[in-house]
């Protein structure tokens, strides 16, 4: 994936911006200047004009206030939708879809020789070659009709001779949900689709978007009588500074009327979760996989369904710090806030949860409502979590949760598998059949690292998961 730093991600957050302050200021009446505002006539045109740079802006505007780009046309004036978006009382349907315009149509996996091929007497290019597609002349030639692009060439060259041409977005999905259409343009296919986000994070082209709830969440703050909840997931930390305490005042100045923290219900999931494997485990079963990354959710429920019997049934926690929330006021307006754009898919399958908004979103609001969390005063959460809970975002920590309040009551013998891609997959598979016997609980994290290095995260994952590891040295072990 692309190095968080980029321009495509600089862009991301300046539509966000500018469409998040067009509707505070102006209730979107002057949003068909934002792109000209982001693509000013003195900017030099990154694809090829600026009229095309400001409609591959447009169809990112489109994605900020709601809709799917790949589904709508173009050439309407943003302000066309302006009346829709804002009478929607519930959001679209969570998508994550391709801007024809800005996808450069990159060249289909394949292995290509160059020119640094020293034509070498080991040659393990050759020798190595499962379908004997490269023989050796002038320099190596890989027979592109006999290539199953299996890379065994690539990884075997001593001079690096060998380059993967590559299509960046369809590599880095781990379900093979991208592929190209006649014009060699990428589609994603809805029915395959986890909603990762991976693809967005590796495009280096801006050109693969997920339609946002951000204007939806404006409109009902501003709006709405109702009471507003955030829901701050566990990775907040270090993702709007070093203060969580200032960042609860931060969205209270933005018009939530309480903020609490979901590792509350990373409680539940930890207590709820250790429970079942101990019964799983005193009835025989093999192992278990936990159950609170979405994208992994979804992947066993489309392309791996022969595990689902050994995925944990315990609820995410989201789940069940929406479940507390509306328990405690059913009328309340329930956001979650996180680093997830799976968390989407999830909460179309909870009533409890009526928003879903990722960090870069929310900072993205925050901007533009001109809040400084720096300079805010400090205020707690209500009800705090356990060390354990607050540790769920980052690798390792679901499965060290559950060990602590498993105790001595069952052998526990973990097991992770630290981002979810096709070898994953197929590893997966496998233990769907043949059962593991080196471990028997799995820790799935799609995201590397964890939920820290989730798509909608602003801080850089090692840094975010360092911040995480210091906010858990100040908390309360859970009670057992």
């Amino acid at each position: 994936m692309l190095n968080p730093k980029n321009n495509a991600a600089t862009m991301r957050n300046a539509v966000l911006v500018n469409v998040a302050r067009s509707f505070l200021q102006h209730n979107l009446e002057n949003i068909d200047e934002v792109p000209n505002l982001i693509v000013p006539d003195d900017e030099p045109a990154k694809r090829g004009s600026l009229g095309r740079d400001r409609l591959v802006v447009k169809g990112q505007c489109l994605a900020a206030m709601g809709y799917t780009p790949s589904w709508q046309p173009l050439n309407e004036p943003l302000s066309s939708f302006i009346s829709d978006a804002l009478k929607r009382t519930e959001p679209l349907k969570a998508t994550v879809s391709v801007i024809r315009e800005a996808c450069n149509a990159c060249i289909a996996k394949r292995y290509v020789v160059s020119d640094q091929c020293q034509t070498c007497f080991a040659r393990p290019c050759e020798v190595n070659c499962p379908k004997k597609a490269i023989n050796v002349t002038d320099k190596a030639h890989i027979n592109q009709d006999l290539c199953i692009k299996c890379g065994i060439c690539y990884s075997n060259c001593p001079y690096q001779a060998i380059h993967k041409d590559h299509a960046p977005c369809e590599d880095a999905c781990p379900v093979g949900a991208l592929s190209k259409d006649g014009d060699g343009k990428e589609f994603i296919d809805q029915d395959k689709c986890i909603s990762c986000g991976k693809c967005i994070l590796s495009c280096p082209f801006g050109a693969i978007v997920h339609n946002s709830q951000m204007l939806d969440v404006l409109n009902m703050l501003k709006n709405s009588s109702r009471q507003k909840v955030a829901m701050l997931a566990p990775a907040v930390i270090g993702q709007f500074g070093n203060d969580i305490g200032k960042v609860i005042t931060a969205f209270k100045k933005l018009g939530f009327d309480e903020v609490v923290e979901v590792a509350q219900g990373a409680d539940v999931t930890t207590r709820t979760e250790a429970a079942e494997f101990i019964e799983r485990m005193e009835k025989g079963a093999s192992f278990m996989t936990t159950s609170c990354c979405p994208a992994w959710v979804a992947a066993t429920e489309k392309h791996i369904p022969e595990i689902k019997p050994f995925v944990s049934t315990a609820g995410s926690p989201m789940y069940y710090i929406a479940d507390i929330v509306k328990k405690r006021n059913p009328d309340c307006i329930a956001v979650f806030v996180g680093p997830c754009l799976a968390k989407r898919l999830e909460a179309e399958k909870n009533p409890n949860v009526d928003y879903v908004l990722i960090f870069e979103e929310a900072q993205a609001m925050l901007t533009a409502a001109d809040i400084d969390v720096s300079s805010q005063e400090a205020e707690t959460f209500t009800v705090a979590s356990s060390a354990q809970g607050r540790r769920f975002p980052v690798s390792g920590g679901v499965a060290g949760a559950v060990a602590y309040v498993v105790g001595d009551k069952a052998e526990y013998k973990p097991e992770r598998i630290d981002g979810l891609d096709a070898d994953a997959i197929k590893k997966l598979k496998r233990y769907a059949s043949v059962a593991p016997t080196d471990f028997n609980m799995i820790e799935v994290m799609c995201c590397e690292g964890g939920c820290v290095a989730g798509p909608g995260t602003t801080c850089m994952a090692k840094k975010a998961a360092l911040m995480v590891e210091n906010y858990v040295k100040t908390s309360e072990n859970i009670e057992k």
